[in-house]
């Protein structure tokens, strides 16, 4: 086991042989079926918090890492099924991301940042809801 920060791109190429060797022939959607049921049970953990039942906050708090982690595992195994490589892609996204800034333009802060695919902003022809 490596003693290196986990990457995205490690725990692609990390999780590519194991997933040859236990799922082998699956369609490649398969990891987008389970990253969505992983954000169900976030949402649920997430729930249950606000609400204070059926579980205490500790408990809670290790099903949101469990979820979050899961999402995670699950996301890069659909990159690999469907050949995008994880790093590059949170790489560049974030790139375009952390430039926007909404407190400065709320409406057109995406369209500020080169390589973003934002659809310009159209006037109006009502008036802007509070």
């Amino acid at each position: 086991m490596s003693t290196e920060p986990l990457t995205f791109r490690r725990l692609q190429d990390e999780q590519r042989p194991w997933v040859a060797h236990n799922f082998a022939g699956r369609h490649p959607f398969y990891p987008l079926l389970g990253a969505m049921e992983e954000l169900g049970e976030l949402a649920h953990a997430h729930l249950k918090g606000l609400q204070g039942i059926r579980h205490t906050s500790p408990e809670i708090e290790s099903m949101k890492i469990d979820a979050v982690a899961d999402i995670v595992i699950f996301l890069s195994d659909y990159c690999t099924a469907n050949g995008l490589d994880f790093q590059d892609a949170v790489e560049q996204t974030w790139n375009r991301v952390r430039q926007r800034d909404w407190k400065s333009d709320p409406l057109n802060a995406d369209l500020h940042v080169p390589g973003s695919s934002a659809a310009p902003a159209t006037p109006s022809t009502t008036e802007e809801m509070p």
